[in-house]
């Protein structure tokens, strides 16, 4: 399938003209470039190329009504993010005859300025703002995608920005995108990478239906107990004391000599050590893996504004002692930006959660260094918010 991407300024006449050259050349659709961020803004409406034109949605519509006059094949018009409402313009394009959209082009940005102020790229010192491309964009791309496909449903969408992976493309089709576009990526690497992300995308459809693998996200295992790489053994358990020794100092030679003994004392032929190396290969299929249409729009269901999430849903962060490393992060930043729910031991460095005090606001759980050290936990008893003076009635 061939996809002409055409672009004009402001005028029916050139509009109509370009899109039937591009059917005359027996392409099998159009995209209409509504937002690249590098078309002309000079005075004027005519004069508007480019995300000019789609960021007005009477522009967008109108310019859709001009080529569905023009020509017979498909078209869609590729949308900006830089606008307030994206969903506004999708639907101006659906209105007047597009048959789907491209979401998104570039963001708009600023790459850089040097220690001397000249911004790169320059023209005779000179610069402006250009797009922004690559998986930095994925979350506003993902945003735009879901949004266009909750407001538009059956509405087919082309979802474009940040598809680095078949991990990324899976979440655009969750999202309800029909199909994915690729650039960044392949201009980092080459053309290999498409057949690389469907291989992925095969093997994600089929983990998802595997027996025993509910655990897994996509091709990742859950994590382990990991401490600097090596199995983490329960030295709490093994002293008979609740609490913990830390990973630094004389505490942490105290903890290797413990664990040396430990091992020493295992018998290295207990338990089958091979158990995981033919793991997918022993499990079975619950069900027939999902085609990919059935999986378009998979998330759509769990998103929406603000106001429908369950306040009684709450959870409170729970520190793993034994994978700690004392580096005091979490503390740190629950201290200075959050709710000052964590404690941190003088002696010992391992940081305690207060959870009369703890939201939930998961700022512990993002800044710490070892993957799932924190994990969010479902909480016991509802958290009550102490905003200091009551509210007068």
């Amino acid at each position: 399938i061939i996809i002409a991407s055409i672009m004009s300024s402001y005028v029916k006449e050139d509009w109509q003209r370009l899109a039937k050259m591009a059917q005359d050349g027996r392409c099998d659709a159009l995209e209409l470039n509504l937002a690249c961020p590098h078309g002309y803004t000079g005075e004027g409406s005519v004069a508007k190329m480019g995300a000019a034109c789609g960021q007005d949605a009477e522009i967008v519509g109108n310019i859709c009504s001009w080529v569905r006059e023009a020509v017979d094949i498909p078209f869609f018009a590729k949308l900006t993010s830089n606008v307030t409402n994206i969903v506004h313009i999708a639907e101006a394009a659906r209105k007047n005859g597009a048959d789907g959209v491209t979401a998104i082009n570039t963001v708009g940005g600023l790459m850089g300025l040097n220690t001397k102020g000249i911004a790169w790229p320059n023209v005779a010192k000179k610069s402006t703002y250009g797009g922004v491309s690559g998986n930095a964009t994925r979350p506003i791309a993902l945003k735009a995608v879901t949004s266009i496909a909750k407001a538009c449903p059956g509405f087919p969408i082309l979802a474009t920005g940040g598809i680095d992976s078949a991990d990324a493309t899976l979440q655009f089709l969750h999202g309800g995108a029909s199909v994915v576009q690729i650039c960044s990526a392949i201009q980092n690497q080459d053309f290999t990478v498409v057949e690389d992300y469907i291989t992925g995308l095969k093997a994600l459809l089929y983990i998802q239906q595997v027996e025993g693998l509910e655990d897994w996200d996509g091709q990742s295992p859950p994590t382990e107990r990991l401490h600097k790489g090596k199995p983490v053994i329960d030295i709490s358990s093994i002293i008979g004391s609740d609490k913990p020794l830390p990973n630094f100092g004389e505490f942490a030679k105290t903890r290797s000599a413990m664990k040396a003994e430990w091992i020493r004392k295992q018998s290295l032929l207990n338990g089958n050590h091979n158990e995981d190396g033919d793991m997918l290969l022993q499990k079975k299929l619950a069900s027939y893996p999902p085609k990919v249409h059935q999986v378009i729009g998979k998330a759509l269901e769990f998103l929406g504004p603000w106001n429908d999430l369950n306040k009684k849903e709450q959870v409170i962060a729970k520190i793993d002692p034994e994978m700690c490393i004392n580096c005091g992060k979490c503390y740190m930043t629950c201290n200075d930006a959050g709710y000052q729910a964590i404690k941190f031991d003088e002696e010992t460095h391992i940081p305690s959660v207060i959870e009369s005090k703890c939201t939930g606001c998961t700022l512990c759980f993002s800044v710490c260094p070892i993957i799932d050290c924190i994990q969010m936990v479902p909480r016991e008893e509802e958290y009550v918010p102490d905003r200091g003076i009551p509210l007068q009635k």
